[in-house]
């Protein structure tokens, strides 16, 4: 398994004309300056900005993405924020490799096979950057294509797949055996990224994804309007080592395998053992894709708060928050911007009024902050990514990474969760700073979900930083038990990636606040303390001497 480490992330976003003004402190803490006022009128009108039409979805390296980019910059600098990027502006250079797919792809017995229909039967995409590729060859199906030693897994047994296309199930076997693995909390082991990674790594030509909606806990139209607008890579990465990669539905790799006279439920239930090895199925796949190839300029966008201790203003704390989304795609319902309202204007924006809010802080910090809002992340968390190859301070001095992804726009809640605090003693500083708001720190609400390993903290916990995500609670104030995830279930099956996530006249913004309020409270504490915070001992995620 990769060498991996739990970065900070944060969700944030506000809207609406409230203002939260500061209040004392709860608990036994030790006394400390009230909290600056924090704005929720101002990051509503972020949101409703960021969110517009006029900005076509902030896909990276379009006219939209670039209004994005341009408007957070301004912001950073009315609020008072210094550039933070190496050469002097507010802007670190990220270059892409985008592009635009028109894959084909056919699959049946030898001599036999059938065409599948583009977005509706499949998706598929280069996995390197070149205008077309192709991929010919014998499908073996490798279970859930996991090696993970520590759990005495390995789907692959050894069996030589080069020149192969592997077909294979998305999730990890704890999905149907709690016993094994996290059980049904999804471990990185599950994630589709993982797959493609192992599957190069083996020698594969292509792999193919089999879609459910409870193994991937996304439906199908996720799948289509994710893959089928423009894809980008980082300029000069290496890249899986796959020629292509793509996923099915559940109706079409059932399908195939029936005419291979296998049963697709039997397979399944196999892929749950231990003892699986490698199914040579004798179907025969062939892949193309053809793509629209363009290198083009993005950009993260960075501002700094300087720390005021000689010896710790070079260490940072950093909080980041993506501000692309997938931008122009296939219509639904005559509507094919994909705004991300939630998905991110509302972390961009929370992370605004974050900003705002700590340049009023009348607290001492040693320690700097930096503000990250970055570009890609929703084509494989590219910009932090890029920020980790080439980070603006030394990775060894990052305290901890806060990012900002999906906000809550629902209303005040009485609890907050947090991804990741479990794992190092980020927990604890967090624990403290949600008590101060009078807030209870739970986990993931939805760990089913593997949210900790698709979003931008996640490179830096690779890289060894600690980290947490925050995200909202579940108990609503003024809401009956169960209404906090039955919305945040409505929005993932209706909203999540869809051009149905727009700024709504409904959003609330008073749990956005609380949110705002509790990362101050840890920055403040990340800011202060002479000590690094360090990652539990038996964590997979530790820092790099």
């Amino acid at each position: 398994m990769p060498r991996l480490v739990r970065s900070a992330v944060i969700g944030l976003g506000i809207a609406g004309a409230l203002s939260c003004t500061p209040r004392a402190n709860v608990g036994a803490q030790s006394p400390s300056p009230p909290l600056p006022a924090v704005s929720g009128a101002a990051m509503d009108a972020h949101l409703k900005y960021l969110a517009d039409d006029l900005l076509e979805g902030r896909a990276p390296a379009t006219r939209g993405g670039e209004l994005a980019a341009r408007y957070i910059a301004a912001q950073f600098e009315a609020l008072g924020l210094a550039p933070g990027a190496a050469d002097g502006s507010y802007y670190q250079p990220v270059t892409l490799v985008g592009l635009m797919p028109r894959p084909a792809m056919r699959w049946g017995g030898a001599g036999t096979p059938g065409s599948l229909r583009y977005l509706d039967d499949f998706v598929a995409w280069s996995e390197r950057p070149s205008a077309a590729v192709s991929a010919k060859g014998e499908v073996v199906f490798v279970g859930y294509g996991i090696r993970a030693p520590e759990w005495k897994w390995d789907d692959y047994k050894d069996v030589d797949l080069r020149g192969k296309l592997l077909l294979m199930l998305v999730n990890d076997p704890g999905m149907q055996d709690s016993t094994i693995f996290q059980g049904r909390t999804l471990t990185y082991y599950g994630r589709w990224t993982y797959k493609l990674e192992e599957a190069g790594r083996r020698g594969a030509m292509g792999a193919i994804l089999i879609h459910t909606t409870e193994s991937a806990t996304y439906p199908w139209d996720v799948v289509r309007g994710s893959w089928s607008v423009e894809q980008f890579m980082l300029d000069g990465a290496r890249g899986t080592g796959l020629e292509c990669a793509g996923w099915v539905t559940e109706q079409a790799a059932r399908a195939v395998l029936r005419d291979a006279r296998l049963d697709f439920d039997s397979l399944v239930r196999s892929a749950a053992r231990r003892s699986f090895r490698p199914v040579r199925t004798g179907i025969q796949a062939e892949i193309s894709i053809a793509s629209k190839l363009r290198r083009v300029p993005s950009s993260n966008v960075v501002a700094r708060v300087s720390g005021e201790n000689p010896v710790l203003r070079s260490q940072v704390v950093l909080v980041t928050a993506h501000y692309d989304h997938k931008g122009i795609g296939p219509p639904v319902n005559g509507d094919s911007i994909y705004n991300g309202a939630e998905d991110n204007a509302s972390g961009v924006a929370a992370m605004l009024g974050l900003a705002q809010a700590l340049m009023h802080d009348p607290a001492p910090r040693k320690r700097s902050v930096l503000f990250i809002a970055t570009t890609a992340e929703e084509s494989g968390l590219l910009g932090s990514q890029a920020y980790v190859e080439k980070p603006l301070a030394p990775l060894s001095g990052t305290a901890a990474v806060v990012n900002v992804d999906v906000a809550n726009v629902r209303g005040a809640t009485r609890d907050i969760a947090v991804l990741g605090g479990d794992r190092s003693t980020l927990g604890t500083l967090f624990k403290d700073a949600a008590a101060r708001e009078s807030l209870t720190a739970t986990g993931d609400p939805d760990p089913t979900r593997g949210s900790f390993f698709r979003s931008d903290h996640f490179p830096f916990a690779r890289a060894g930083v600690p980290a947490i995500s925050v995200e909202s609670g579940v108990e609503f104030v003024g809401r009956p038990v169960g209404w906090g995830e039955q919305q945040s279930r409505m929005y993932n099956e209706q909203r999540y990636h869809e051009p149905t996530d727009e700024y709504r006249s409904d959003f609330r913004y008073e749990g956005m606040v609380q949110e705002v309020r509790v990362v101050l409270q840890l920055i403040r504490a990340l800011a202060s303390d002479s000590s690094l915070p360090k990652w539990l001992p038996g964590s997979e995620f530790q820092r790099t001497p």
